[in-house]
């Protein structure tokens, strides 16, 4: 209970991810009309969160390494506090995207620190679904936030507000809860070379393990960090395998499009020509998809793994996409929120359950703070410039010709994951850099 628990701790981070990450869907219009916002300024004020995103995955390894995972995962709460309330609190556009500013900081480094904490405490065995809880917080966020909007839309003239500042609640809980947590053994035994009180977070994680395994857990993590492992930088042919891995997994996972119907699914429902309360509905059941499809993920993770489910993700992808623009192009519009619903569960089980847990998974103990830091990084900066564009993009280009652009990326995505990609399900991370490097560099086939 004790590992479950600090586990969803650290995973709750992505409650907080997914509700402040959609929690703008629902006031998005209000907001563009009430300060006559343009489409170039609505764009920015809506990717201000993931500007945020861009900077706190870009600086994140470096709390998480120099204070440890436990210091960063707590310092998370106050950042999603501050942005919840201040933008409630906005009273002109600058403020508004200021706040959502620190948010998107906090988004960040929770992609950085939250999936790297939980595989670094869970045994092989566990670690796909223990780290995939990460996602599925993030899901639960996006349910609730979906949720929350259409219960507050139209109980008053500033209904948004309340929809930006009810984030405040959970982020004090999440706070409180990281009280509770251990630091990561990898982390003290790396970084502090504090093999006591590694066996000592070991043994709380796991109480029932016997001496000998303890011990035996804590060589084999103090074996791998080496002075010489430490000493190969990170910008190195050595890494080539995991920095490659973790960037296209990144890349492919906004250029499927899903940020872009998450952030925008009232707008591409109406351009369906649903109703504005119609839409909100539709959200909501698209977060309802997310939700329950994540938790097939969760349970087919570590029994088929991730490649396997890359491929379905890919496959569902491709049809849903299709089908949508097709949708567009003929006025089939009654096909949308279906096929929609379709790619949702598509994301749900493949993509959207792999891409935390397989960064966390590919680098070495010395460097999975900056690796995670690197596919963190590279997500975000997809998603800001998608979100950003994609409102004068739908403005200036049918909406069939966009749905078809992000499904001839899905058709990449299948060819990467075919030809690249490597199985990492129930293998020790100190040993998955030997797989990448058998793979890469010794020419073992795929598997």
């Amino acid at each position: 209970m004790r590992l479950v628990y600090a586990a969803f701790t650290a995973a709750f981070a992505g409650f907080l991810f997914g509700f402040d990450t959609v929690v703008i869907s629902g006031a998005e219009q209000t907001i563009q009309a009430l300060w006559h916002l343009g489409p170039v300024m609505h764009g920015i004020a809506l990717a201000s969160a993931l500007y945020g995103t861009v900077l706190g995955s870009l600086c994140g390894g470096w709390p998480t390494d120099r204070w440890g995972r436990r210091p960063t995962l707590l310092g998370l709460g106050c950042l999603y506090f501050v942005s919840a309330i201040g933008a409630a609190a906005a009273q002109n556009v600058y403020q508004l995207i200021a706040a959502r500013l620190i948010g998107g900081l906090g988004i960040g480094i929770s992609t950085v620190v939250a999936p790297l904490y939980i595989a670094e405490i869970a045994p092989p065995a566990q670690r796909g679904r223990l780290a995939g809880m990460f996602q599925f917080n993030i899901v639960l966020g996006i349910v609730i936030a979906y949720a929350s909007n259409a219960l507050l839309a139209g109980k008053s003239a500033e209904d948004w507000r309340w929809m930006m500042g009810v984030a405040a609640i959970p982020s004090l809980a999440y706070a409180v809860m990281c009280l509770r947590i251990p630091e990561s053994p990898r982390w003290l035994i790396s970084e502090r070379a504090d093999r006591a009180a590694a066996a000592g977070v070991l043994h709380y994680l796991n109480p029932r393990g016997s001496a000998a395994e303890i011990a035996g857990l804590t060589r084999e993590i103090e074996a791998a960090a080496t002075p010489a492992a430490a000493a190969v930088p990170f910008w190195s042919r050595r890494l080539r395998a995991p920095i490659l891995t973790a960037v296209l997994v990144a890349l492919f996972n906004q250029l499927s499009g899903i940020n872009a119907i998450l952030y925008f699914a009232p707008r591409i429902f109406a351009l369906a020509e649903l109703n504005r309360h119609a839409a909100l509905l539709q959200s909501v059941g698209i977060g309802i998809t997310n939700l329950v499809f994540t938790f097939v993920g969760l349970a087919l993770i570590d029994r088929f793994g991730r490649r396997t489910l890359l491929f379905g993700g890919c496959v569902g992808y491709i049809v849903s996409l299709s089908l949508v623009s097709w949708a567009f192009f003929t006025a089939h519009f009654a096909l949308v929120p279906a096929c929609v619903f379709v790619f949702i569960a598509a994301h749900a089980v493949g993509q959207g359950t792999v891409i935390w847990v397989l960064i966390a998974e590919v680098f070495p103990n010395e460097h999975r703070a900056q690796g995670q830091a690197l596919g963190s990084f590279t997500h975000w900066i997809a998603a800001a410039v998608i979100t950003s564009v994609f409102p004068a993009v739908v403005a200036a280009f049918a909406p069939g010709y966009v749905f078809a652009f992000f499904g001839a990326m899905m058709v990449l995505q299948w060819v990467w994951v075919k030809s690249m990609v490597i199985e990492t399900k129930g293998v020790p991370l100190e040993l998955v850099q030997q797989r990448l490097d058998a793979t890469w560099y010794s020419g073992e086939s795929i598997r």
